[in-house]
């Protein structure tokens, strides 16, 4: 994945940029009116259209990641691999680092939760989540790049792990066995 050489080097002015459903207005995605931001909604468009339903968006508007199952097994692989996405310029060999927590459980255990970014990618080739987020909880993954200041980001509520992972629910129905079938 990489990002679009045009739009980083673009040329396009605030006037001449289309202003509706962007942050320009007052129902921007990052609800503001913060002018400074106006070249990143592009970019978000742009990337989830080339990778549709891959990447979400992060509380930072400079950041997108992969999106991840809603539940998940402990220790087990994500089927595919975490990335984080960086719209700014962030050099390569910065290292990325993910955390993840809850209200029930601050600082889960994760394995394989460091790496580098390359070309404005961060890719976690076995983020293992070993740690429980409990039941009916979700993780929150807190994502900090190791630039000069840090930048933190967070994705919310990003992914529930349980000890059997995802399974059909409990039936209300009380199943009935005919002894004399046996």
């Amino acid at each position: 994945m990489h990002l679009p050489v045009g739009l980083l080097s673009s040329n396009i002015s605030k006037q001449e940029w289309p202003r509706i459903g962007t942050m320009c207005d007052s129902t921007g995605s990052y609800g503001g009116n913060n002018q400074d931001l106006w070249w990143t909604e592009h970019l978000i468009h742009e990337l989830q259209a080339e990778h549709p339903n891959e990447l979400v968006r992060t509380g930072s508007p400079y950041f997108l990641c992969s999106a991840l199952p809603s539940h998940w097994r402990s220790n087990k692989t994500l089927p595919v691999a975490f990335k984080v996405v960086a719209l700014g310029d962030v050099g390569d060999g910065t290292v990325v680092t993910v955390r993840a927590g809850n209200d029930e459980n601050c600082c889960a255990e994760l394995k394989n939760y460091t790496t580098v970014m390359k070309n404005q990618v961060a890719k976690f080739n076995d983020l293992r989540f070993v740690g429980r987020s409990g039941r009916g909880k979700s993780f929150s993954l807190t994502i900090t790049i190791s630039t000069n200041p840090p930048q933190v980001t967070t994705y919310n509520k990003a992914i529930k792990v349980t000890v059997d992972g995802p399974r059909e629910p409990r039936s209300k129905n009380i199943m009935v066995f005919d002894h004399n079938a046996l």
